[in-house]
């Protein structure tokens, strides 16, 4: 008889023996990426509040069209930055901590998070396609995990 240890509650990448290959569980690429979405939603969510601060201080790194139709002030979407920013990253790090709730609602922030890149575009247009790419995939990661019900 082996000792196995219990599985780790609340740890969503951690897969226990029993959820791994069952029909209802996780395998264990989907629980691995709920970490790995975590740990991008917070380096996201750090860089995406130093683009606010940029973007704040009026840093010359942005360009301006001036036709659009969501036109706000560089300074408005600097803060729009830094709070979206931050809550993705505090999201982010419940998700590491293995936290239920956090994939909920960091389903929530992330899809702020492309949106506000997308309505950003033309302010900084190739880093917001890479971050709403990153998007994409954090919030499929956290959408793909499902709770081990039969614990």
């Amino acid at each position: 008889m082996t000792d196995t240890p219990p599985p780790a509650s609340g740890q969503p990448w951690r897969a226990s023996s029993s959820s791994s290959t069952g029909a209802g569980g996780n395998s264990g690429w989907v629980t691995g990426l709920v970490l790995f979405a975590g740990v991008l939603m917070l380096i996201g969510g750090i860089m995406d509040v130093f683009r606010g601060i940029m973007a704040i201080a009026k840093d010359d790194i942005f360009v301006t069209t001036p036709n659009y139709v969501f036109h706000w002030s560089l300074n408005g979407w600097g803060w729009i930055h830094v709070i979206i920013g931050a809550l993705v990253a505090l999201v982010g790090v419940c998700v590491i901590l293995g936290m239920a709730w956090a994939r909920y609602v960091g389903i929530f922030v992330v899809a702020l998070s492309g949106l506000g890149n997308f309505l950003a575009l033309p302010y900084y247009p190739f880093w917001s396609l890479i971050v709403i790419a990153i998007d994409i995939f954090v919030i499929w990661a956290l959408c793909a995990y499902r709770p081990d019900d039969s614990l």
